[in-house]
């Protein structure tokens, strides 16, 4: 064969050029392509089109565009591929000659084929290779054999059956006018059934007015930021140790964190003071991550700075609702609403994928809280909204808290009582509430370092209370160890082994 021939299917040897052969037809030449030998196919459009060619009548003509669009795109049909002529591909697929002519005509105008009088048709050559599979950078377990990193509920709890009818009951009764643009605030119904619930449940004084939907939480720190950033300020303290997202969301709205300590008692009012910030992000019911809750007269001294500095609380209420010793501490917004901007959402009581939460503003940052909503996304999805309006009106969110506050507690005491029995001389710190508890190991354990790089080795996953603090170096080789352990999403046996795990690399 020389340089110039082709093989049977019109595809060119290594080295070699196509060349037209035959007498072209419109759209195609009599002999390019088509069956070798009578009943067999000849050319390799004629295989990735057969699932088309069996498509409904009404859709094969689409269907076989569809399909041989994206045979070029995939690279299934590399460029200077010949292909057959309409009237053999047509005998080959068992169609009218019309669909593969619409066909050619229709891929030769978007670029994915070319054809001349007397070249027959080709595959193009501006076709570029189809993109990867979309990546997924979700965050996701680290696939350990023990998995201790704090901040996912058991997603296993989801009520899916509440749900779903809950959602075919929205669907059958929302309004038609209800699925134009929304008010960005929100709907009414769900602010007013949020008012209620954050009412009885957090003590918060709710003003459904000067509640607006978000995006979770880190929607509605976001949101306060670019307004404070609008008002002039260019600082926001936050608690260190605290949640390591603050720094990265205050500085897409281009205000900078300062870290301030913390004692047995919550944010140290003295550092607050000297370091001259007037906002202040806090999570006073359950700080994150030491476990403490703020004392009566820390939130006293809190709002007294707020006050003496015209200044803002930014009341982070991450998992308030689950306090297991006793009734939860309200909410310090309910102390001072003028002074309080207070937050929280569902992704601890039913799933972060949901994407929805709620901001309680003062007065004073209502009117632009909601502009600079209404500017960043149009508002809340509408659905969603009346969805969740509805779980709570009857009383499906209560349920659902209910059933999670019994798991987790249960789950917590597994943890406490595997940590005892396997690392002797642990403490647990903090209150009983929330998804995670802090453990102080015995200093033989240590140094932390160490430490962690066994557990690691041995599958553990774990994160150490340095992680969370931006003072990490005053903290790390004292020789003590403070972890993070996030217990929610294990159940009890789970946790158990984990635990077991984790004193078996320590003793190896």
């Amino acid at each position: 064969m020389t340089s110039s021939e082709t093989n049977r299917d019109g595809i060119p040897e290594p080295g070699g050029v196509p060349e037209p052969v035959g007498v072209p037809e419109p759209g195609g030449s009599a002999d390019q392509g088509g069956s070798a030998e009578p009943g067999r196919p000849g050319s390799p459009a004629w295989e990735l089109l057969l699932p088309a060619a069996a498509a409904p009548a009404r859709t094969r003509g689409r269907s076989l565009q569809a399909a041989l669009r994206e045979a070029v795109r995939a690279g299934r049909l590399a460029p200077g591929t010949r292909l057959p002529s309409s009237r053999d591909l047509a005998a080959d697929l068992g169609v009218s000659r019309g669909l593969i002519t619409e066909a050619y005509e229709q891929l030769t105008a978007e670029g994915y084929l070319r054809s001349g009088r007397g070249a027959g048709t080709w595959v193009g050559g501006a076709v570029r290779a189809a993109p990867p599979p979309a990546r997924d950078l979700a965050p996701r377990s680290p696939g350990a054999r023990a998995d201790f990193v704090p901040g996912t509920p058991d997603l296993s709890l989801f009520p899916r059956a509440a749900w779903a009818a809950a959602q075919r009951a929205v669907l059958a009764e929302l309004p038609h006018q209800d699925l134009g643009y929304p008010d960005p605030r929100g709907l009414p119904p769900l602010r007013t059934a949020l008012a209620e619930l954050l009412a009885r449940r957090r003590g918060v004084v709710a003003d459904p007015e000067r509640i607006v939907i978000v995006s979770g939480v880190a929607q509605a720190t976001t949101l306060l930021g670019f307004v404070l950033h609008a008002r002039g300020l260019r600082s926001v303290g936050v608690e260190d140790p605290g949640s390591p997202q603050h720094d990265a969301l205050y500085a897409s709205a281009g205000v900078t964190t300062v870290p301030l300590p913390l004692d047995g008692e919550g944010i140290v009012v003295g550092a607050l003071r000297d370091s001259g910030v007037r906002a202040v992000v806090t999570t006073p019911s359950h700080q994150f991550p030491t476990g403490i809750a703020y004392s009566a007269r820390r939130r006293t001294e809190l709002l007294d700075w707020a006050r003496s500095e015209d200044g803002l609380v930014l009341e982070d209420d991450y998992d308030g609702d689950f306090r297991y010793d006793r009734a939860p501490v309200g909410a310090l917004q309910g102390l001072d609403p003028e002074h309080v901007a207070y937050t929280g959402s569902v992704s601890k009581s039913l799933a972060p994928g949901l994407r929805l939460g709620w901001l309680l503003v003062p007065q004073a940052l209502a009117e632009e809280v909601v502009e600079r909503k209404r500017t960043m996304d149009l508002g809340h999805p509408t659905l969603d909204q009346a969805l969740f309006a509805r779980f709570v009106e009857r009383g499906d969110y209560d349920r659902q808290l209910r059933r999670c506050q019994r798991a987790y507690r249960e789950r917590r005491d597994a943890l406490v009582a595997a940590l005892r029995e396997h690392f002797p001389g642990a403490e647990v710190a903090g209150i009983a509430a929330g998804l995670h508890v802090i453990a102080a190991l015995p200093h033989r354990y240590g140094p932390q370092e160490d430490f962690l790089a066994r557990v690691a080795a041995a599958g553990v996953a774990v994160r150490p209370l340095t992680d969370y603090t931006h003072a990490r170096a005053a903290h790390e080789g004292s020789g003590g160890i403070q972890l993070v352990l996030g217990y929610a999403h294990l159940s009890p046996t789970r946790i158990r082994a984990g635990v077991r795990l984790m004193a078996q690399a320590t003793d190896a």
